[in-house]
Order: structure tokens, then C-alpha cells, then sequence
């Protein structure tokens, strides 16, 4: 996933209004561009494919060997940019994707609400916690939609879920959640491929770095920038806990944590790298809640890898993509135990409905702050070696 913004390319953006964006109808094709056209910008294209009623307009990333697949994905003649601003500047795009690296999904946000786009941004929503803040900022006054990735709360059996054994109360007072993700392997110390020793030709190396110091090629920071700082907000954190953390918000009705310790390191071999590749953290939240989060890449054994487990009154819920399993406590026996399947993935339909009926999407700027602010929080006491209390200029 290529990033497409520099220091330079904030300077005269001369960005579209606002007021200049169409009302899109109900039953009108909403016209999309996709800023940062890498693997995941792609599959989040393949999913406004499945959900219909969309036309792509424009693509815009770093690397034109990006652009030409997400010309592939779209299935047909787009335009091609280095500069987002294109894509932005265009009167025929109604919204965007944005799945560049962490670094930069604050200022792009905050453009294209600016220019008058609806915006599904990657998750984690901010690098940095007062970033929230801003783009908060950014969607109310331009009265855009934003979506942000964290996608459980639009798989079926989520929702499900919640119904059944949150909203019900036979889950009964829940004192803390287990998450767990372990095995992920595009967090791990990869090797890049061989071919990229060299920058390779048609790659903006500079443009990925956006803003930050400017480092010579490095394949490794382009093919598996998850495991630095720079980039990300920590691998564990941003790109796993994320997911899971947001669903406790949403389940559990909690958004900031009391206070969050978190411990762990690099135990796999330094190389060129800067995250932790395990880690343990430990969230304490209003109503006597723990919330633990554990993510060891060690292990890539891909079974039982995965969960998050609401330890109730009632029962245990343990629930990820690939579904959800409830054990009664005694006193729900009559209940018995509950299990599904996993279902299909619905969170960029949810925003394109969304777009068209300019409600609130399952995860709007207020939840991805929040989500990404738990990584934070957990980020700042694995740095410092301390624990961390929640400070009020961190509310919305």
C-alpha cells in the first residue's frame, strides 16, 4: 500500500469546495477514486465491486505498477495519478478509498472531507492521538461520511451476536475480555522479495515517505513498513488490537480506557525493524472491565489463533471472523451452547449505503478515534515503561 503525499503536495492544494460535491441519489452510481492502490487498497475495491452500484473513476499511488492493478480491479479504463490531489481536484468523484500507510491517513482524510469527498479510511484512523481530533473536525464541517476499516461491526454474525447475548443480557455483567491474534505473518520480520534490492523504475520513493525524514530505498520499509514506528502505530497495535479492541467499544458501550499497561519487545531478532513482535497489554475501563490483549507472531500456526472472549456473569462469548461460540454459565443452562459459522464481510456496502442515504456508517470518525486511541494509549506505555492514564484533552 503505497502512500501518495509529500510535504510539497500541501503547498496551493487549491482542493475543490465542499459545496461543489452532488447529492448522490438513491438509485444513482456513486463514482469513486482510490488513494494508495496497494494489496489492500485493491481487495477494498473488490468489495465495492461486490456491493454494485459504483463506477471508478481514478486511482492514484506511489508505484505505477499499483495504479495498472487497480486499473485491473477496476475493470476498466481509469485515470492513473502520482498526486492525489487529481483525485481529489476531480468533480466527477462523489468519494474515496484511502488505504495508504498509517502515516498519512490524518492529512488525507482531512483533504478530501475538504474537498467535498465521502471518505473510507484504513484503520487505524490516526497515527497519533490528537489526530482524531482533527479529522472529527474535518467531517462535521464539510458534513462528509466516513467510514472507518475496522469491519467486525459489519459481518452478519457480529451483529448477530450482539443481539443475542449482549443486547438480551444473558451474557450477564461482563468483568473482562481476552483478545488474542497471534500467527499473523504480515507483521513478522519478512524478507522482501530479491528484486527490489534497487528502487525499482516508476516507484516515487520519496512520495511514501510523505512528510517524514527522508531515508534511502529500503525494500523492507516499502514491502513490510508495518514493523516500523514511522509508519505505523505498531504492528500489534494498529493493525491487530485495533479490530478487536473496537469491538469491546461497541459490544461493552465503553470507549476510553481508565488506563492501559503494556509490555513486550522485538524477541525475534532485531534486523531492521523497530515494533514490538510480541506483546502483552492490559486495558482497564469504567464499570470494573479489564480488557487484555495478547499477539506473539512466533507461532504461525493459523488455528485457534484468533479471539476475542467476553468472560460474563452468564457465559463466555468467544467470537472473530471465523464466527462465534457462547457457553452458558449454570444458571443460563436452559440456553445451551450457541455457535455460527462465519459470514460475509458487508463494510463497504455499509458505507456506500451510507453515502447515498447520508446516515451515520456501523463505524463513523467518533468510533475510529476512539479504537485507534486504545492503541495509543497501550503504544505510549510500551514506550515509556509505565502506565498510562487517560487525559482528558484525548476526549471528543
Amino acid at each position: 500500500m503505497s502512500s501518495s503525499v509529500t510535504r510539497r503536495t500541501f503547498v496551493g492544494t487549491g482542493i475543490a469546495a465542499a459545496s461543489a460535491s452532488r447529492v448522490v441519489g438513491a438509485n444513482d452510481r456513486i463514482r469513486l477514486g482510490v488513494i494508495g492502490a496497494g494489496g489492500r487498497g485493491r481487495y477494498l475495491m473488490s468489495q465495492a465491486n461486490k456491493a454494485g452500484g459504483i463506477q471508478w473513476v481514478a486511482a492514484c499511488d506511489a508505484w505505477d505498477v499499483q495504479r495498472n492493478r487497480a486499473e485491473e480491479v477496476a475493470g476498466a479504463k481509469i485515470e492513473k495519478y502520482l498526486d492525489y490531489r487529481k483525485v481529489l481536484d476531480r468533480n466527477d468523484i462523489d468519494a474515496v478509498i484511502i488505504a495508504t500507510w498509517d502515516h498519512v491517513h490524518c492529512p488525507l482524510t482531512i483533504a478530501a472531507c475538504e474537498a467535498g469527498k465521502d471518505v473510507f479510511v484504513e484503520k487505524p484512523m490516526t497515527l497519533h492521538p490528537m489526530e482524531g481530533h482533527k479529522i472529527v473536525n474535518a467531517v462535521r464541517a464539510n458534513k462528509r461520511i466516513l467510514q472507518c476499516g475496522t469491519q467486525q461491526r459489519s459481518y452478519p454474525h457480529f451483529i448477530e451476536a450482539k443481539r443475542k447475548f449482549i443486547d438480551t443480557g444473558l451474557l450477564g455483567k461482563v468483568t473482562m475480555v481476552r483478545t488474542v491474534w497471534n500467527s499473523n505473518a504480515a507483521y513478522r520480520n519478512q524478507r522482501p522479495p530479491d528484486e527490489y534490492a534497487s528502487k525499482p523504475e516508476g516507484m516515487d520513493w520519496e512520495l511514501c515517505q510523505a512528510h517524514l525524514p527522508k531515508v534511502r530505498w529500503n525494500a523492507k520499509r516499502y514491502f513490510n513498513h508495518y514493523v516500523y514506528w514511522d509508519y505505523s502505530t505498531n504492528a500489534q497495535m494498529g493493525g491487530l488490537f485495533v479490530h478487536m479492541v473496537d469491538v469491546v467499544h461497541w459490544y461493552l458501550n465503553v470507549d476510553r480506557p481508565l488506563s492501559a499497561t503494556c509490555m513486550g519487545g522485538i524477541y525475534l531478532g532485531k534486523e531492521d525493524r523497530d515494533t514490538a513482535d510480541n506483546i502483552n497489554a492490559i486495558l482497564e475501563y469504567p464499570g470494573h472491565l479489564l480488557v487484555t490483549f495478547e499477539a506473539n507472531v512466533t507461532d504461525l500456526i493459523r488455528q485457534n489463533s484468533e479471539d476475542i472472549v467476553f468472560m460474563g456473569t452468564g457465559g463466555r462469548l468467544s467470537i472473530f471472523r471465523w464466527g462465534y461460540k457462547f457457553l452458558p454459565a449454570k444458571e443460563n443452562e436452559a440456553a445451551g451452547e450457541q455457535s455460527a459459522g462465519p459470514s460475509p464481510e458487508l463494510h463497504v456496502a455499509n458505507w456506500l449505503d451510507c453515502v447515498r442515504s447520508r446516515q451515520k456508517p456501523n463505524v463513523d470518525e467518533v468510533a475510529g478515534h476512539y479504537s485507534s486511541m486504545a492503541c495509543h494509549i497501550c503504544n505510549i506505555s510500551y514506550k515509556e515503561h509505565r502506565q498510562v492514564k487517560w487525559q482528558k484533552e484525548w476526549d471528543l
